[in-house]
């Protein structure tokens, strides 16, 4: 089976006999229910169809096909499901079964009304006019085996399943970003951290003009970035210690049980991006209007970044 795949034309052709016809079948009932706006492609290694967001994901598993519609969809049509396995977020429809079409066609129906207003982060906004930038990259990825794919809202090129390099524009610089730049030896001596103390692996690469853009330099670091991850070198995630919540937010989560319901109910990675981002804040009015913001949110149980996925 390929490691990486950029297109779902490249994911359905891993397949052969039924499990190939089961998975055009399912494109093919998806491609027919979403707008004429929505498009196609890769997420984490997954088919994905894409619509103010992530629309819905599938995937082939070794006896069943998996449906990725997000929670609320899940929740929803729970009645409609009893008859399948499920999970918080997915849906196993065994592949000796018919696909259940109806099914299928109301839970992305049910997503399209959820996400046709939404508006999603624009990644492109007050970020500058660099198509240049842009076009100069996309002929220097040519000249790789890269995949791309998309992740965080932005197209991320990868190596065996491992992020390589993603770029963006924005106001004053276009940046370019290295996933395993840390292992770079950095011949220029251009390479930033754009969060010192946070970021371990990732090292930017910021250009004021595309002019400073050299692309035989440029192809050398991408080149050697692919070279890291052949030779097996990453940072292992280390496990952090838990924080617990304190000031306003524990006041919070004292006074209201609904509340502090949810909040324990998050995962722990979710609830320490929820307490670091109070407690990042300087001053208490500060703390207090975000606490004001993440209350909805941790509501609905969803994460801090959850829009931006």
């Amino acid at each position: 089976m390929i490691s990486s795949v950029s297109t779902i034309d490249e994911y359905i052709d891993q397949f052969e006999g039924d499990k190939k016809t089961y998975l055009n079948q399912v494109r093919q009932l998806i491609a027919e229910v979403v707008p004429a706006e929505a498009t196609e492609t890769i997420s984490y290694q997954m088919p994905t169809f894409r619509f103010n967001g992530n629309l819905i994901h599938f995937a082939m598993n070794k006896q069943h096909l998996g449906l990725y519609p997000g929670p609320d969809a899940i929740t929803h049509f729970a009645a409609e499901l009893k008859d399948f396995k499920t999970s918080k977020g997915a849906i196993q429809i065994p592949i000796d079964q018919p696909l259940p079409e109806k099914i299928i066609r109301d839970i992305v129906a049910f997503n399209i009304e959820k996400l046709k207003d939404k508006q999603g982060p624009n990644w492109h906004k007050s970020r500058g006019n660099w198509l240049e930038a842009e076009e100069l990259m996309q002929q220097i990825l040519l000249k790789t085996t890269l995949k791309k794919e998309f992740k965080w809202g932005s197209d991320i090129y990868t190596h065996k399943g491992k992020n390589v390099i993603g770029w963006g524009g924005f106001k004053n610089f276009f940046s370019l970003w290295f996933y395993n730049g840390v292992f770079l030896k950095d011949k220029e001596n251009v390479l930033i951290s754009a969060s010192e103390g946070k970021t371990k692996a990732l090292r930017q690469w910021r250009f004021q003009h595309v002019s400073e853009m050299d692309s035989t330099k440029i192809e050398a670091y991408i080149q050697e970035s692919i070279r890291t991850i052949d030779e097996g070198k990453e940072i292992k995630p280390s496990k952090s210690e838990a924080i617990p919540p304190s000031g306003i937010l524990l006041e919070a989560l004292h006074l209201d049980q609904v509340f502090h319901d949810h909040f324990k109910a998050l995962t722990p990675g979710k609830q320490k991006e929820y307490i670091q981002y109070i407690d990042e804040a300087k001053q208490e009015k500060t703390k207090l209007s975000r606490l004001e913001k993440i209350k909805p949110l941790i509501t609905a149980n969803k994460g801090l970044h959850d829009k931006y996925k």
